[in-house]
């Protein structure tokens, strides 16, 4: 990461100021329209963390974001959200025709959302930690759909503020994020090609890590492993596995594994301790948690049923 052009914001008016915009109507929570906007950066590229969190509705015609090792063209115009602390990069392409950037960010500062439900259940949301080349695609309708709630939100504190209005934008937040949720279910399943070859691809992972004696050395790989290796974030991973399998990442490698423990349990001589082990288990007594809660039978009682 280029530190010279790395721009941290802890707060809203902070991000006004830099990109030239009025100080915020309210310093918790602002929708910035991206036409008002200057760029961060005279040399074009930079990356930013914000310490809030970020939904953008974006229109960028010339730029490049990075999230990681991954790229994302912006010239359809997508919805992404950023978690505070995330980092993202921006790249301009300098040899192409200069355009303004188009949309719109809703900016939150978790200080807005203290005391209420929100606070603790917009943590459950995967996607605002998905990457950003993992965004959300929308259809004109759904757009049109989120830039009223967007709108909304805006003429309520820029309204007179009273007793009602954080109530009011809480629950018009809930409302995009839950209509969020929605469309990125769909496309989970719209996208089955793309969704299935990534599946195929970590069950091709997943059996020449179990093949390799990893299992042993190493133990179970980790979700943020598995994820990188396959070239996606881990929310992103276990979202979609939940949209094909019904089950979270974690579940899906602890269900391969019981697998694995079946066949050498029924082929093998290896008792179950060292069958535990070869699964990267320190501890007999873990395994035959694990098994019996997967099973309902202990590793002994399933050995016995085939004799």
């Amino acid at each position: 990461m280029n530190t010279k052009n790395l721009f941290r914001f802890q707060t809203i008016s902070e991000y006004h100021r830099a990109t030239g915009l009025p100080t915020p109507a309210h310093p918790l929570i602002s929708i910035v329209h991206m036409e008002e906007t200057k760029s961060l950066s005279a040399e074009g590229s930079y990356s930013v963390i914000y310490d809030f969190y970020s939904i953008a509705m974006k229109s960028v015609y010339n730029t490049k974001f990075k999230y990681g090792r991954q790229a994302c063209d912006f010239d359809d115009g997508v919805l992404f959200f950023m978690s505070p602390g995330q980092v993202f990069s921006v790249e301009i392409d300098s040899a192409s025709p200069i355009h303004r950037p188009e949309g719109w960010v809703i900016l939150i500062h978790p200080d807005f959302l203290w005391n209420t439900p929100l606070a603790k259940t917009i943590k459950q949301y995967d996607f605002f930690n998905y990457s950003v080349f993992e965004a959300l695609y929308l259809s004109d309708k759904e757009k049109n759909m989120l830039t009223n709630i967007a709108e909304n939100i805006e003429q309520e504190y820029h309204a007179n503020i009273d007793r009602f209005s954080e109530s009011v934008i809480i629950a018009q937040l809930e409302l995009l994020l839950t209509y969020s949720e929605r469309f990125y279910q769909r496309q989970f399943i719209t996208r089955k090609i793309a969704s299935h070859e990534i599946l195929a691809k970590l069950e091709h992972l997943l059996t020449n890590y179990f093949n390799s004696g990893s299992l042993a050395e190493k133990g179970l790989p980790s979700v943020t492993y598995i994820a990188e290796n396959l070239n996606i974030s881990p929310g992103y991973l276990s979202s979609l596995l939940k949209s094909l399998t019904g089950l979270n990442t974690q579940q899906h490698l602890h269900n391969r594994l019981i697998d694995l423990a079946k066949e050498k349990l029924s082929t093998t001589s290896l008792t179950v301790s060292e069958i535990a082990y070869e699964l990267g288990f320190e501890h007999l007594q873990s395994f035959s948690k694990l098994f019996k809660t997967k099973t309902n039978v202990s590793p002994l009682e399933f050995r016995q049923s085939f004799n």
